[in-house]
């Protein structure tokens, strides 16, 4: 684009000020015609909606609704979905009349090199075969613009307005850039519970992946032994727990854990009094069951896993090792765990996060509960189910988009942060 400005001839420059001049006036009639088509959609679309689009954006309304006399107002949310969608077109806009410049441009060192303008059926077999990735691609990366891109850009802004709450449409939402995370994390009805939770859900993280993660491995470890006889019936049997819907599972436990459930029935009958097991006050004992539940569901895929990797162990590293005078427990650590973390440890970032951001578990299993000393949460909820109580249930929109993108930057940085100083990274070629 640089060198269509600096070195471009008088059709190159007008066809910055028009797009398709440029391939009109090389002849190229029907690129021309469809570049001038896109410019004057363009001017239509932003003349009679876009530009106001993107006005509302930034104003966010000023018009308050008034339904005693039928004045609808201005609606903040919708003028701020509206607004991002006038952004992306912006972008495709600004992406086709670069194209026109660059092509006309191409033009004219093609005509410097004696060669004639590109015919437009030339090019048409150019995008079916060279720029097929282009051609191909254009439509789906539309769809994510406008599927994807706008709802994620639409939450993360939420953040910084004060939408949530009393202020809800028809009143009108304002911009209030930080202000949410300095509820969030300074003094105030969110903090206390916001750093519970954090801690918590850290603890949780950690303490579930981990166990998932080594139950998975033992177990593999232990069906690869040769002296294990129906290794196929206990490798399909935690298969089976994997396999039923996770939800079920939980509504299971939920009810085994209950006062009329199976567990406690068993205890009455033998003379004792019934536990709630997931009570108010049940903190540590229902954050135990939600780890058992989760390792119950969690551990047969990290078995599968594991048991895949083991298969294309080399058995005469632990031959050498044995001949060597290594343990069971030398041999494991020095060899079968480096490099099970090697062939794993993306997947284990993964159930990390999976894990941090596990919103099922303690939902099913206890969800609905507020304890005192937690604003809208329970001392067993993540900052995920805790993000659902303030936005679903209690309107705090802003506050919620703020709890999401905190999420987000803490698992981004802890997976990569992992990630970077692990074998699988840093010592790629020892494994290979």
């Amino acid at each position: 684009m640089l060198s269509a400005i600096k070195h471009g001839n008088r059709k190159v420059l007008l066809s910055m000020f028009l797009m398709g001049l440029g391939q009109l006036l090389y002849g190229q009639i029907a690129k021309g015609i469809i570049f001038l088509l896109i410019q004057a959609m363009g001017l239509w679309f932003f003349i009679g909606f876009g530009a106001k689009a993107i006005y509302g954006f930034f104003s966010l309304g000023a018009l308050v609704a008034d339904p005693s006399v039928g004045l609808a107002g201005d609606n903040s949310v919708v003028m701020l979905i509206t607004g991002i969608f006038a952004f992306i077109m912006l972008g495709l806009y600004i992406a086709c009349y670069i194209s026109n410049v660059k092509g006309a441009y191409n033009t004219q060192l093609r005509e410097g090199c004696g060669l004639p303008p590109a015919r437009f059926i030339t090019e048409l077999k150019d995008m079916a075969d060279g720029g097929f990735h282009k051609s191909a691609l254009f439509l789906p990366v539309i769809g994510v613009c406008v599927f994807n891109i706008l709802p994620i850009v639409y939450m993360i802004l939420i953040a910084f307005t004060d939408y949530g709450g009393d202020i809800v449409p028809p009143a009108l939402v304002s911009w209030t850039g930080l202000s949410s995370f300095a509820r969030i994390i300074s003094l105030g009805q969110f903090a206390p519970t916001f750093s519970k939770i954090l801690q918590w859900n850290a603890l949780w993280a950690i303490m579930s992946t981990a166990i998932n993660y080594m139950c998975g491995l033992g177990l593999a470890l232990l069906l690869n032994k040769p002296c294990v006889k129906g290794k196929t019936f206990w490798r399909a049997f935690p298969v089976l727990a994997y396999a039923v819907p996770g939800f079920i599972t939980l509504i299971g436990f939920k009810f085994m854990f209950s006062y009329g459930g199976p567990i406690n029935q068993m205890i009455t009958e033998a003379g004792g009094r019934a536990v709630g097991f997931l009570d108010l006050d049940a903190k540590w004992t229902a954050r135990l069951i939600g780890l058992l539940v989760n390792a119950w569901i969690a551990i047969p895929s990290s078995m599968l896993l594991a048991t895949g990797i083991l298969s294309n162990m080399d058995n005469s590293l632990y031959e050498s090792a044995t001949i060597d005078g290594a343990g069971a427990w030398k041999r494991f650590k020095s060899i079968t765990l480096p490099f099970v973390l090697f062939a794993t440890m993306p997947v284990l970032i993964t159930q990390f996060i999976g894990n941090f951001n596990n919103f099922g578990i303690f939902y099913f299993l206890r969800g609905g509960l507020y304890i005192d000393g937690y604003f809208l949460a329970s001392d067993t909820d993540l900052l995920i189910n805790w993000l659902y109580n303030l936005s679903i249930d209690n309107n705090y929109y802003s506050i919620g988009a703020a709890i999401s993108l905190i999420i987000f930057a803490i698992t981004s940085a802890v997976a990569l942060a992992v990630y970077m100083l692990s074998p699988s990274y840093r010592q790629e070629e020892m494994f290979k």
